[in-house]
């Protein structure tokens, strides 16, 4: 239960501290001019990418994306197949990159698992787990997985399976550090996941809309 609430008390804080006034302006018609690179592995609609491990962009928010892109401009996020994409970019670029992949639809999608299965990635989901001090995805991400916008959490619902196994277990074996600004939160809820649960979790993400 203390990870939870350290979760919320963070969560509530940094809304507070970055709220709507400090939200990325970037320019989707600006945005869209330089985004055909990127549709090579990502979709024309940035959702259907070559590989299902790489992340659906559609409607994603666009302050997490904002944050995302520069992080690996500057070497931040290693991610080998994106070096050297964004290098020269300014941060204006990237605003403007991550406002047009906003103003898409989002991607709607199913859970593959059978109800056992879904039942247990939801009570995870929606409430932890307590004894592992795991803390529920939904108090940073909603009860739909549509994120939290000025806070920068991301929106997770309809993202591939494949590519959230990846993102959790990474945060898990401390891989990706990139929830620094938010005293390692995705990380110490990892930590608490089997392999089994990241991947019904997973699942269940993908199917929620």
């Amino acid at each position: 239960m203390q990870v939870r609430f350290e979760i919320l008390l963070v969560t509530l804080v940094w809304a507070l501290l970055t709220g709507s006034s400090a939200m990325a302006a970037g320019d989707a018609a600006a945005g869209e001019s330089q985004a055909a690179p990127c549709s090579a592995c990502h979709g024309a609609d940035g959702a259907t990418g070559l590989d299902p491990s790489y992340p659906n962009l559609a409607g994603q928010n666009e302050r997490y994306l904002t944050r995302q892109l520069q992080m690996i401009r500057d070497g931040q996020r290693d991610i080998a197949l994106m070096t050297g994409q964004l290098t020269g970019k300014s941060d204006q670029d990237l605003e403007n990159l991550a406002a047009y992949y906003a103003s898409l639809p989002g991607k709607t999608s199913q859970a593959q698992g059978d109800d056992a299965q879904i039942e247990r990635a939801e009570r995870i989901y929606r409430g932890g787990i307590a004894n592992k001090n795991v803390a529920a995805c939904s108090a940073c991400h909603a009860p739909t997985g549509g994120g939290n916008a000025p806070a920068g959490f991301p929106l997770i619902a309809g993202q591939s399976s494949a590519y959230t196994v990846v993102q959790l277990t990474a945060y898990r074996e401390g891989l990706r550090t990139t929830d620094e600004a938010y005293g390692g939160m995705m990380r110490g809820v990892a930590q608490g996941l089997t392999d089994g649960e990241i991947e019904v979790l997973a699942d269940y993400i993908q199917g929620l809309y």
